[in-house]
């Protein structure tokens, strides 16, 4: 079994493997390490034939608070683990580097894992905030605990959207575009309402219900299940989500790259502030 630093891998039932974010002390914010080290156990469960269902949890009373933004080397962090994708240039200056890094890491991941061909649950309590919409978004099923609550709050650090830009898929068009503007925070029972989470139980029960759940479809047969995976998504392709996710990276990049020019990179805050308010020197 692979040694991990920032996640746990079990299978607490026939057919299920479960892996649990596990960084609580910093409400299991999204460091490059935690990153490579889901991908890695995700590809643990998508290659093992005894597997049919995974299930996506966090430690700790908060599912995810985004970004670690302490995490700053890409370049350097980049090079400690096997990439995934295609891109290169990491260490590239301005909007080269950044764009690639981003590519492999946030857009290319989620997608990534959006696309294992077997069922995927999310499992989430507390509070899940920005980046951390990108581990839950690919998961195809969405259980949330009644103390659960969500926030897509890129607008706040004066970036249109996030890299793995769902939220017309996951929200509706008029929702997406109120929770970007305002950045709120938004209850387990209104993502229900809304068709992005598909059950809401009490916290307490939240691991069980899931866990039930999982082994349930697991009892199906796995290649109808690959299948059925497939046709869903496929559909929704064919509907425009990816040529959607190009355009909002598209975006998000020319947010970064409008920053860096106006206020320095990472933004400095005191700036930003003055740039809202009408004033840009």
């Amino acid at each position: 079994m692979t040694a991990y630093e920032s996640i746990i891998y079990e299978t607490p039932a026939e057919k299920v493997a479960r892996i649990v974010v596990n960084r609580p002390e910093k409400r299991n914010a999204q460091s490059f390490r935690l990153l490579y080290e889901l991908n890695k156990a995700f590809d643990a469960a998508a290659q093992d034939d005894a597997i049919s269902v995974i299930i996506l949890a966090a430690s700790g009373p908060d599912f995810s608070s985004g970004h670690d933004l302490s995490d700053t080397d890409r370049r350097q962090a980049l090079a400690d683990f096997d990439t995934v994708g295609t891109w290169c240039g990491f260490g590239c200056a301005g909007a080269e580097g950044r764009m690639a890094a981003e590519a492999e890491m946030y857009l290319g991941l989620s997608e990534r894992w959006r696309n294992i061909p077997k069922p995927t649950i999310a499992e989430v309590q507390g509070r899940c905030i920005a980046g951390g919409m990108q581990l839950i978004w690919p998961c195809d099923l969405i259980i949330a605990a009644e103390d659960a609550s969500f926030k897509i709050n890129p607008i706040e650090m004066g970036v249109c959207c996030a890299e793995f830009f769902h939220e017309p898929w996951e929200l509706g068009v008029r929702k997406a575009k109120e929770m970007l503007f305002t950045a709120d925070f938004f209850s387990a029972q209104e993502a229900h309402r809304l068709g992005m989470v598909n059950h809401v139980v009490p916290a307490e029960k939240l691991t069980s219900f899931t866990l039930e759940l999982a082994s349930r479809i697991a009892e199906k047969q796995l290649f109808a299940l690959k299948l059925a995976k497939e046709a869903v998504n496929g559909a929704q392709d064919l509907q425009g989500r990816a040529a959607s996710l190009k355009l909002g990276f598209s975006y998000h990049q020319l947010c970064h790259s409008h920053n860096q020019e106006v206020f320095g990179f990472p933004a400095d805050m005191t700036l930003m502030k003055r740039y809202r308010g009408g004033q840009t020197k």
